[in-house]
């Protein structure tokens, strides 16, 4: 076990928006930081086109992160590839001030997947969410031989082919569109009637629906996937074109993300009825020196911009927390 004896003011698990942004502000506020992630950038770097990030009128989701990351570590911002695999708390005398008073304080030991050990004062949690599955036969079996669960990241596989966008939300409707400059035709699977995508989305879909590019079943689910090698068809649940089978290359997956919240439990934070971070209007947690930002929390608008607002408000709180506490 590899053990760092430095005690960071500020250890943010996560590299997404929210995190790179706490980052950046933990940093503006003389905090030693260091960010721990498992994948830098997160998810949005998957996402195709970001049109609603201000100051980029369109940005893919890499470049995005690129550049937010890049203003982290300009700022001398440490950043650490590994995954954390547990958080606990110990009791640790902390020098106060230059009055030499000493100050019995809860220490964060963090411990990593390469046997890595950090110790914190405070905890930023920036986990964001792993991508939900259909948990159907076949799912498991075809993934990555037609199965996918990113359509910036596979949807070159698939020139003049004929694919699937299981998935009905905003990012389903906005990977099947991107889709759409690959593939011959893209059909979307959805559970509910109406994809429910923002307005401005709902027009370039209806834009590809006219096209020819874009067909809806609507009210259907998958529920098997079948090939040989690989995916050639889906099963659904209702017959469509007088057959429940669909013969596809391809089938990329959106339906939604659970919050990553295994070490919030660890650290007995408090979670609400979806299982996401409870955090207050400061980005504080329901413990004091705690914070967290992003997917992971509470908060109805899960976008980009969100996240990093709140991962701004969580450095802050960090520092006032830290100000009034431990005089850092």
């Amino acid at each position: 076990m590899v053990r760092n004896t430095m005690i960071y003011d500020v250890v943010i698990i996560g590299g997404g928006p929210g995190g790179y942004s706490a980052a950046i502000y933990a940093k503006r506020f003389n905090l030693s930081t260091l960010v721990i992630t498992r994948e830098r950038g997160g998810l949005v770097t998957k996402t195709h086109l970001i049109e609603n990030w201000p100051g980029e009128k369109s940005i893919t989701g890499f470049d995005l992160a690129q550049k937010i990351e890049d203003h982290a570590t300009s700022l001398g911002v440490e950043i650490i590839d590994t995954e954390v695999l547990e958080i606990t708390k110990e009791n640790l005398e902390i020098k106060k001030d230059i009055t030499k008073e000493n100050n019995n304080h809860d220490i964060f030991k963090i411990k990593t997947s390469q046997e890595q050990t950090f110790q914190s004062k405070t905890i930023i949690i920036a986990t964001g969410t792993n991508r939900r599955k259909l948990n159907v036969k076949g799912e498991d079996e075809f993934y990555g031989k037609g199965v996918s669960y990113c359509a910036t990241c596979d949807a070159g596989f698939f020139k003049n082919k004929i694919v699937g966008m299981v998935g009905g939300s905003d990012s389903a409707v906005k990977e099947a569109i991107y889709l759409t400059e690959f593939a011959n035709k893209v059909y979307i699977i959805y559970r509910k009637e109406t994809p429910r995508a923002e307005p401005y989305n709902m027009k370039l879909l209806n834009e590809k629906i006219k096209e020819g590019k874009i067909e809806i079943i609507n009210n259907a689910n998958v529920i098997q996937i079948l090939g040989t090698t690989k995916l050639t068809h889906v099963i659904l649940d209702k017959s469509f074109q007088n057959s429940r089978e669909l013969t596809l290359d391809g089938l990329f997956v959106e339906i939604g993300a659970d919050a990553n919240v295994e070490l919030a439990k660890q650290l007995s934070v408090k979670l609400n009825e979806k299982n996401e971070i409870i955090i207050d209007k400061n980005s504080i947690t329901s413990d004091k020196a705690i914070f967290a930002c992003g997917d992971v929390v509470n908060s109805e608008l899960k976008q980009a911009i969100t996240a990093s607002a709140e991962g701004v408000r969580a450095a802050y709180s960090a520092h006032e927390y830290l100000q009034k506490n431990l005089r850092c």
